[in-house]
């Protein structure tokens, strides 16, 4: 069985944060987090059902235009409304999301394959009657979300 990892800032430090394995340098080469969808457990963010963990972040190689990357889990319960202070990317990995975008009143549900872009200033809601989970790519800071 697989390995839960609960916190990927310390668990993936290497490769998440750009050091050597002694850490003891920066180094501009790629990251590979081999199985990391299946083992890792995002933190519950908002109400009981909304979870969300970034896995990594460029803010080391670039702190003035960092990109962050993690997972968002969705559970039936409260749906939760978000207003993005920065433009994402997500796809949708399993299950399915409704989700409503406030300015334009369009609904969508999302399902497996999905990709949505979400522009800085939009109020999102996201809800489920089941579970949904998803893959997120946004210019922020790692944390800030």
């Amino acid at each position: 069985m697989a390995t839960i990892l609960e916190k990927p800032a310390a668990a993936l430090s290497d490769a998440v944060n750009g050091t050597s394995s002694k850490g003891d340098s920066k180094f501009a080469s790629m990251r590979y987090l081999p199985g990391v969808q299946h083992t890792f457990q995002p933190p519950l963010i908002a109400n009981e059902n909304a979870f969300l963990g970034d896995v990594a972040s460029s803010q080391s190689l670039s702190p003035a235009t960092p990109i962050t990357s993690g997972f968002y889990r969705l559970e039936k319960g409260t749906p939760l409304v978000y207003t993005y202070t920065y433009d994402e990317m997500k796809i949708i990995l399993d299950g399915h999301f409704m989700i409503t975008d406030k300015g334009s009143g369009e609904t969508v549900k999302a399902t497996k394959g999905d990709v949505f872009f979400f522009p800085k200033g939009s109020e999102i809601t996201f809800e489920t009657s089941d579970f949904g989970h998803a893959f997120y790519v946004g210019q922020r800071k790692e944390g800030a979300a």
